[in-house]
């Protein structure tokens, strides 16, 4: 089995990161802060083939999903979700996969012919949304590149065999990635041909429609990848069994549809990091075992070079592919700036080989991984890691980060928090591109970017001050109302805060201290006031007479009656994080709820305080519902780890330092630790999908601490009890004391009312 060292130790510091010196650098956490301005290497201009770029930031391609008419057109949502990222200073943008192989990819086009992804392929009838977005980007002095893929291939969902009886696709005979029982056909050379030259006439169309590149989608294993990578292209007669073929090829057409001076940049992972990332497990894992050739770091560089003869005027380079999702997905608990070892790699062989563009040009190379924080991304780029970096997700988090971080207004950025909520976990449910931390991503057509002066001004109460009710709060006050903020604790944050305090959530630390900053400026307006260590009444509501009050205090943690509780220390997990000495001198613990906060919180006692972990959850899997990349990412570490996950179990009793549970032991109960297969969406039914069976078994779990993580429900209480009262002629009930949920429908809550009171 073929390893890369360099890739192996990459992939192990991933999971024990936390364990180092890692505080506020690449390889650890990041802050914003601003020791490096002004940020002169990030904004200087470069050259790419016949354009120059005014800054180094390049807009990561976001999947433009269900931004689009029924005809593919670009939508009005989607070229204002551009504009505003233009308008913020990036220096380049990108689109998400744009496909060329309708009609021959079977997993891109639904039932009656729709598709959810914009099209540049169907007919001159899109054009215009084309035309216009990029003379709306251009009018920002930014610039713009379609990103064209040949497909998705095993990585495309197999609705189509279940609804239409078409196989999905893929370079050879390969499992697929969602329901790996079910085959992905080979394509036929005739039909790889087709595709490539649809490459070349979408090219063509983009360049026509005044847009000022291409961006070829070769990694992460879509389906460029599966035919320019060995562990998928297993092809042994024809033009493509030469693994490097089709992509040289597709570069060769676009190279001739679009002239010499048109820019071409690649997308491309230096290793799928699977041998690495499962070792042995590779010859054990069925949907895994075919995988085993990949790409070498020396295979993969070789690889570039051609690309660059054939035309290639630049690259962005990670790692990994969709059956190890969280690289090329780094969720929170990946460290920043995780990919800049890789970066350099590729830059100093480029260096080495003297290796210049068709164009006699340096070939740009463009960092990807958790560089949204501009200290961060300039000393890499200064360091010689890269020439540029690629922001995705801060860029939603924030379409002003480039003129924040130029003016040096970086406490005023909003920062990713990489829960992948709304930018992934959105779209793979069948919405649109969004972000947990700003309400507006994805509704630039329809929310202004300043909202309207109130119209009557109010007095408004707000009771909580977790991201919600400080969202609500301060957006309110801007529109003009009169607005009082009142929370019982000693902070803002709510349950967010002691989620912050595991170093994997730095990146929630981080959205915190910015919270902070927006309550600290707010306070300078005579109309907002904040009170803390107050908790209120109905009583005093309605002695107050506000014109409104707003309910967002949070949640009521999940306390259960089970037989013996008493014989065992317990806490629940909000409050051990807020008060780690609450763990005491225990060595064992059982963590009580396999979501994302017993899995955190279990990591977190694994590998920043060294305890014995054993997590029991009652459903089939850990964290439904929770994104592909971010569940990956801890169940894999927690496995290497030796953590003890054990799914389909009940805890029936306790007994002294033991914990009693009824675990079910058959054959068909999922393998807790499969980060290789993802959990599909519940109302997709898997019909292949093995019944449970329902052999248990009773087992005692040795523990001298028990956290408890079983949730918790929305807190109506207070808000149905005003109602009763009438304490004000306006009563609304947002955030998780409505509906317990995530940040993404608090915050999206909590301003589409501020925008509207």
């Amino acid at each position: 089995m073929k390893k890369d060292k360099e890739i192996e130790k990459l992939i192990n510091s991933y999971g024990n990161w936390v364990q180092e010196d890692c505080e506020n650098k690449a390889g650890g956490t990041a802050r914003m802060t601003k020791d490096m301005y002004p940020y002169n290497s990030l904004f200087s201009p470069i050259r790419v083939n016949n354009i120059t770029l005014k800054n180094r930031i390049v807009m990561g391609p976001m999947g433009n999903l269900n931004m689009c008419e029924e005809t593919g057109r670009p939508n009005d949502k989607m070229l204002q979700y551009f504009f505003a990222r233009a308008k913020g200073g990036t220096g380049l943008l990108t689109t998400g996969l744009i496909p060329v192989s309708h009609g021959i990819d079977n997993s891109l086009t639904e039932m009656g012919k729709n598709t959810m992804f914009p099209r540049i392929d169907r007919s001159r009838t899109v054009f215009s949304g084309w035309r216009d977005l990029s003379q709306g980007v251009h009018a920002y002095g930014s610039k713009i590149f379609i990103q064209i893929t040949p497909g998705l291939g095993r990585v495309g969902p197999p609705a189509c065999l279940l609804n239409e009886k078409k196989f999905p696709v893929s370079a050879s005979f390969n499992p697929n990635f969602y329901v790996p029982q079910i085959p992905c056909l080979r394509l036929s050379d005739s039909k790889l041909k087709k595709i490539i030259k649809n490459c070349g006439q979408a090219a063509a169309d983009a360049k026509e429609c005044g847009l000022d590149g291409v961006y070829l989608h070769g990694h992460e294993g879509y389906l460029l990848e599966q035919l320019t990578n060995p562990a998928f292209n297993r092809r042994k007669m024809g033009p493509y069994s030469d693994w490097q073929r089709f992509g040289i090829d597709a570069v060769n057409e676009i190279r001739k549809r679009v002239g010499n001076n048109y820019p071409i940049m690649y997308r491309i992972d230096l290793s799928l990091a699977l041998n690495e990332t499962y070792g042995s497990n590779m010859d054990n894992i069925k949907s895994l075992k075919k995988f085993k050739n990949g790409r070498t770091i020396s295979d993969t560089l070789g690889y570039m070079e051609n690309l660059v003869k054939a035309g290639v005027d630049m690259f962005d380079v990670d790692l990994g592919c969709y059956d190890n999702w969280w690289l090329p997905h780094p969720p929170a608990g990946m460290p920043a700036g995780c990919f800049l070892d890789i970066s350099r790699i590729v830059k100093e062989h480029f260096k080495a080989k003297e290796i210049k563009s068709n164009a006699g040009l340096e070939v740009p190379v463009v960092a990807v991984g958790k560089l949204g924080y501009p200290d961060l991304a300039e000393t890499a780029i200064k360091n010689g890691d890269c020439d540029m970096v690629m922001l995705a997700r801060p860029l939603l988090s924030d379409p002003e980060w480039c003129n924040k971080a130029y003016a040096g207004n970086v406490k005023e950025i909003i920062p990713c928090i990489g829960c992948q909520e709304g930018c992934i976990n959105e779209f793979v449910e069948g919405g649109h591109p969004q972000c947990a931390v700003n309400p507006r991503t994805g509704f630039e057509d329809v929310m202004p970017s300043i909202p309207a002066k109130a119209e009557k001004i109010k007095n408004i109460c707000v009771v909580g001050a977790g991201p919600t009710g400080v969202l609500f709060a301060i957006t309110a006050a801007k529109r003009g109302h009169n607005v009082e903020l009142f929370e019982k604790g000693s902070d803002i944050g709510g349950k967010v805060a002691p989620g912050s305090v595991p170093k994997i959530k730095f990146d929630v630390e981080n959205y915190l201290n910015y919270l902070k900053n927006e309550l600290d400026t707010a306070k300078e307006m005579p109309n907002f006031k904040v009170t803390f260590n107050t908790e209120v009444t109905t009583k005093w509501l309605k002695d107050k007479k506000y014109d409104s009050v707003i309910f967002a205090y949070g949640t009521k943690s999940i306390f259960p009656r089970i037989p013996g509780i008493e014989k065992v220390k317990t806490v629940q997990a909000t409050d051990l994080l807020s008060n780690p000495s609450l763990m005491g001198d225990a060595k064992r613990a059982v963590v009580v709820g396999g979501g994302v906060v017993g899995c955190e919180t279990a990591y977190w006692l694994k590998y920043e305080h060294g305890l014995d972990v054993k997590v029991v959850e009652m459903q089939d899997n850990f964290m439904q519902g929770v994104c592909t990349a971010n569940r990956g990412h801890l169940i894999h570490y927690l496995n290497k780890a030796n953590v003890e996950l054990i799914n389909c179990a009940k805890v029936v009793s306790f007994d002294e330092n033991k914990v009693n549970i009824n675990k079910n032991i058959s054959s068909t109960v999922p393998n807790p630790y499969n980060t290789w297969t993802p959990l599909l969406p519940t109302n997709i039914p898997n019909p292949l999908l093995k019944k449970l069976g329902n052999e248990t078994s009773d087992v005692s779990l040795d523990a001298d601490l028990v956290i408890l993580a079983m949730g918790g429900r929305a807190d109506e209480g207070a808000y149905f009890e005003a109602q009763k009262e009438n304490v004000a002629s306006e009563l609304y009930n947002i955030g998780d004391s409505s509906r317990a949920g995530r940040i993404l429908e608090a915050t999206r809550a909590a301003y589409n009312l501020a925008i509207r009171i």
